[in-house]
């Protein structure tokens, strides 16, 4: 398990001083980057060996946004590793422990020369501790397509979004999907399926589908072909 501590700035917070979702995406980021560095297998150990670890999905459970300047504490928990799968728990807790929010994120191990999956090495694998995974309910790591969408205005992708990697950063999706939530939407929980990279001067062809139970966003290329799907759960905060 690894930990890193901070404190809610203004920067991270909507009209409300809340945190926002994009900024706990960020701090998860972070926090598994740093583990990563922290052990050894970061990104120069990485690009070394011409591997990468690229989020394949995540599940993320909002039980309460932490404010403007409160102190917070960020969580990291691999719980197992197999064939080329990576498996990390990542909590958001405030300064007295509770869980504010919870997430399962499921990492893929790659051949950054190829681009396919590799079988993660016993080097790095026995670099993390790995803990118990943590007591949620679990969703599939595959969400389906949904059957009714409706067609948005494409936009480009644009150079802010372009991480180390060279393509769009798993949060920079979800900033994007959040442009399709009615005003005043608050997200209870997200779930986000990444199927391939976006790169800068990419056309999205957006896609969403809103039902009672959660408002489903498709970011794909001109084929139709997803690079990822988003799932919003929750509702308006009048």
């Amino acid at each position: 398990m690894y930990q890193m501590d901070a404190r809610v700035r203004y920067s991270e917070v909507d009209e409300m001083h809340r945190i926002k979702l994009e900024s706990v995406l960020d701090y998860f980021q972070d926090c598994c980057t740093f583990h990563s560095e922290d052990v050894g297998g970061g990104l120069e150990f990485l690009k070394g060996q011409k591997r990468a670890w690229l989020l394949a999905s995540w599940q993320i459970v909002i039980k309460e946004y932490p404010k403007l300047g409160e102190q917070i504490r960020i969580i990291a928990n691999p719980y197992a590793f197999k064939n080329f799968f990576g498996h990390r728990n990542l909590m958001l807790q405030d300064e007295h422990g509770k869980d504010l929010v919870y997430a399962n994120s499921n990492w893929i191990f790659v051949n950054t020369e190829t681009g396919k999956p590799v079988r993660i090495p016993d080097e790095v694998a026995n670099a993390y501790e790995l803990g118990e995974p943590y007591p949620m309910e679990y969703a599939a790591r595959k969400i389906p397509m949904p059957k009714h969408l409706e067609a948005k205005e494409p936009f480009a992708v644009h150079r802010f979004c372009i991480d180390s990697n060279h393509h769009v950063n798993n949060g920079k999706y979800v900033l994007m999907a959040e442009e399709f939530l009615p005003e005043q939407f608050l997200v209870s929980e997200l779930r986000v399926e990444y199927r391939k990279a976006a790169v800068l001067g990419d056309i999205m062809y957006p896609f969403v589908e809103n039902t009672e139970e959660k408002i489903a966003v498709v970011l794909a290329d001109k084929e139709k072909s997803p690079y990822a799907i988003i799932e919003f759960f929750g509702g308006r905060n009048d």
